[in-house]
């Protein structure tokens, strides 16, 4: 592909990821020119696209422009997935307009294959993005190595051309100095779309081998939930994507706040003085060549220190990444060698305190300006650049090493920060370890000679009272108030995500405490066994789920239990190691659910008798005496069999879907054994026809207290059938048949020991015999959910996303309140002053 044909304006931006030599295809031969976009999603001034329409112009060939938002993005979520697709809304109707083809793949499987392989086998050209934030240099190095067709990279980014430098510079003064001269030649040049020649490719289902999605028809919140997702992570209503929004948001900027924008920026409580335009400029739904243009013409100290943002600390964040490489930019190589080895020395310090993700995701750092800041990242998507330096830095001080601070400010700002993931949020991140800094003298502890900014410093400045008052004024919702029936594992985790998100909500249960089937109970005889009768351990799958799992296991809440497991098969022990760890809860496994009801308004001993709908919202009536409370929305955190009944005669189809689901009963056994054999496994499963289901040695398992010299905690599970056939009898009549049951396997496996204490539970609605497709159920109209198990898996984790996935649903309900004129956010991912602190930007 001869790249010198190309208009100069384009020229000068085209990379050649791979040619036509060896076994590969000379272009033309394919259907279409193959464009790919991620970061450039704009139908007007994009040089990716106008690289593959003269392309196209050149070959003969139609442009296909592919988008896809595939599952296997670490930090997918309702939030990051419908900003996206808002922005792809506007794209769609622009080529549309320009006659040009386009295709956005949604898969809800993130195991799912992408279809950009099969297309780019029919490619004459595929031309991408030269994006240089991971994942997508090794997404596109890999596409372009298995292509038989010429691949072009394209900088749709930076005003002046990301290649052009041919080196790496982390000082901003130097980079301005080699930058300047190009800025000043492209600035105020126009930029013309180029226009195709080629009759437009049909790009249907058919065509394509995937039904594409149309936007002019899609509910976006629907899409998002039937993904796979984190629906933990809700959009932003005040801020939604797409290039209208974006410039209609540096409409108000422009004509408001950017002539006072050098004086006003490093306010954080001063949330009109920055633009709000980072989200567009990292998911390229605004042209950074218009925003720099008009800004130029706007003219005043406001717009100049405006573009020394725009240009140079944002277009060095884009020089770093390009030549640091992707594989580094997440670990300390990736900063310079003073501050990675006074980091290091440093990094035995005592701290103050170990955090772990969970508790500095939700803001419980006990540090109030920090959790503000982070409370404006969790719930509203943004965190001002002046700010985020101080919260960046404090990480340092709970973390046990900087590569594990990293590590988490990576995740922290990526998975809530609209603007996460850009070549200028690792620039940011960065910063705050010492990248594109000098060191400061004398050393310190913790920091060594990495810059200071001390959280309580930047207090003082910024009176944290007036900023905690603009981040509530932002979240940009209206309120609503719900009720969730159930504190299981499931409601729990619907709940905690409601109240993360500022929602009012209340958990009703029934039961004496929180806990459903990860409930505990201590024995009452002597020995004061613990017995985990309901889920006796769980295991991990889904990261999704992991993440909250490894944050318990570092605040003592679980720990991983290394059981002997074994199977009893055909009248003998076979060791089974199991394919994933077992984790407990500690002391008991009611330990996770109290985790989770904590600082919550949750309600026991409370049953919900009735369920009456009251336009708008529900009406609960709860207890003997009938009270009635009213709720925006419900939430059914129980038994598919429960909720149709709570339900009662409603002719919904929710209660349709409900009504052909069926759950087995679960006796659970729970026994002192007295001479036990050592040789008796901590878990034993058994085949589906014996009358035992589960064995679990519960004093065994980590964080339990010893008992008395030969006595062992036994938790038995029997089987459903078994469980069924003694369905109406009662604990006493059970509890002795159960024991003589353990006693004759026992003796049956030549394990030696005796029941001498016995009681049992029942799980009346334990097992689902089949499942519901979905995370859970949801009913917009009526402003309804059911979630728990049996929803697409069973057990702890599947109930633990869930909820979650209810959580999502409902906060889909909350009506995004009107935007005032003058609102805005951060415009990058952290600024700076070149030998100062570094700055806000807007």
């Amino acid at each position: 592909m001869d790249i010198k044909a190309l208009p100069a304006h384009l020229r000068q931006r085209v990379t050649a990821a791979t040619d036509a030599a060896g076994e590969r295809e000379p272009p033309g031969a394919g259907e279409f020119v193959l464009c790919w976009l991620h970061h450039a999603v704009r139908g007007h001034e994009n040089p990716v696209i106008d690289a593959a329409i003269e392309v196209g112009n050149t070959l003969g060939r139609p442009v296909l422009v592919y988008q896809g938002l595939g599952g296997r993005h670490r930090f997918n979520s309702d939030r990051h997935h419908a900003f996206i697709m808002q922005g792809a809304a506007d794209l769609q109707a622009e080529l549309d307009d320009r006659g040009i083809a386009y295709a956005f793949h949604l898969p809800t499987d993130p195991s799912a294959p992408s279809p950009l392989r099969s297309l780019l086998r029919r490619a004459s050209v595929f031309v991408t993005e030269d994006f240089p934030a991971p994942p997508f240099p090794a997404w596109t190095a890999r596409l372009a190595e298995r292509s038989t067709c010429p691949s072009l990279l394209v900088d749709g980014s930076c005003l002046m051309p990301l290649r052009s430098p041919r080196k790496r510079f982390t000082r901003a003064f130097k980079f301005r100095d080699a930058a300047k001269g190009a800025w000043r030649e492209l600035i105020n040049a126009p930029w013309r779309d180029a226009v195709s020649t080629v009759p437009a490719y049909r790009a249907d289902a058919g065509a394509l081998g995937f039904e594409p999605i149309d936007f002019s028809e899609a509910d976006i919140d629907a899409l998002c939930a039937a993904c796979d997702i984190d629906h933990s992570v809700p959009p932003v209503g005040r801020i939604r994507g797409g290039s209208r929004a974006g410039y209609e948001r540096w409409r108000i900027f422009q004509r408001d706040h950017l002539s006072r924008y050098d004086r006003r920026r490093n306010d954080a409580a001063d949330m009109d003085a920055v633009s709000g335009l980072s989200p567009y400029l990292h998911h390229g739904h605004i042209s950074p060549f218009r925003i720099a243009r008009e800004a130029s013409a706007a003219g005043g100290k406001g717009a100049e220190k405006f573009l020394d943002e725009l240009l140079v600390w944002r277009e060095l964040a884009f020089n770093f990444c390009a030549h640091t490489g992707a594989d580094s930019l997440e670990t300390l190589d990736a900063i310079p060698d003073w501050a990675r080895q006074t980091l290091q020395r440093r990094a035995g310090d005592p701290r103050e305190q170990l955090l772990s993700w969970e508790e500095l995701a939700r803001g419980r750092s006990g540090s109030s300006l920090w959790d503000q800041a982070q409370r404006s990242l969790l719930q509203n998507g943004e965190l001002h650049n002046n700010l985020r330096m101080t919260w960046g830095k404090a990480v340092l001080d709970w973390t046990p090493g900087p590569g594990e601070a990293l590590r988490l400010l990576i995740d922290l700002n990526h998975r809530y920060a609209l603007d996460g993931s850009d070549p200028n949020s690792y620039g940011g991140l960065l910063w705050c370890l010492g990248q594109f800094d000098r060191a400061f003298e004398p050393e310190r502890e913790v920091l060594g000679t990495v810059r200071p900014r001390p959280v309580d410093d930047h207090a003082d400045r910024l009176r944290p009272q007036r900023y905690a008052s603009a981040v509530d004024a932002r979240r940009g919702y209206d309120p609503i108030r719900v009720a969730v029936v159930g504190a299981g594992i499931s409601g729990l985790a619907c709940a905690r995500t409601l109240a993360d998100q500022g929602v009012d909500v209340c958990v009703l249960d029934r039961g004496r405490g929180p806990g459903g089937r990860t409930s505990t109970r201590q024995s009452r005889d002597s020995t004061g066994a613990i017995f985990d009768h309901g889920a006796p351990f769980f295991q991990v799958a889904d990261a999704r789920f992991g993440r909250y799992v490894r944050s318990w296991i570092e605040q003592g809440i679980c720990s991983r239990w290394a059981a002997g497991t074994a199977s009893w098969r055909e009248g003998s022990l076979v060791a089974v190691p199991p394919d994933a760890p077992l984790i407990v809860g500690t002391p008991g496994m009611s330990a996770i659910c109290e985790h989770l009801a904590s600082d919550l308004d949750v309600r026991t001993g409370q049953v919900v008798s009735t369920l009456r709908p009251s336009a708008p919202g529900w009406l609960l009536e709860t207890g003997e005496a009938a009270q009635t409370d009213r709720f925006d929305a419900v939430v059914l955190a129980m038994a598919p069999e429960q909720a149709r009944r709570l339900l009662g005669g409603d002719a919904s189809s929710m209660r349709e879907q409900l009504a052909g689901i069926t759950s087995h009963p679960v006796w659970a056994g729970m026994f002192i054994l007295e001479n036990t054999d050592p040789g008796l496994p901590d878990v034993v499963r058994f085949e589906p026809e014996h009358d035992l289901g589960l064995l679990v040695r519960n004093d065994h398992k980590p964080g339990r207290a010893s008992l008395p010299a030969g006595r062992t905690a036994l938790v038995a599970h029997a089987s459903s059938r078994w469980s069924s056939a003694r369905l109406d009898a009662s604990r006493e009549a059970v509890a002795d048949e159960f024991a003589d049951l353990v006693d004759q396997w026992l003796r049956a496996g030549g394990l030696g020991g005796r029941v001498v204490s016995r009681a049992a539970h029942r799980w009346g609605l334990a097992r689902p015999a089949s499942q519901i497709a979905g995370a859970c159920l949801f009913d917009r109209d009526r402003a309804l959910a059911v979630c728990g198990d049996g929803f697409a898996g069973t057990g702890v984790e599947a109930a633990f996303l869930s909820g979650q996935a209810a959580a999502g649903r409902v906060l889909s309900l909350r009506h995004a309140a009107t935007p005032t004129a003058t609102e805005a956010g951060p415009l990058f991912a952290g600024g700076s002053d070149d030998h100062a602190q570094r700055g806000g930007a807007g």
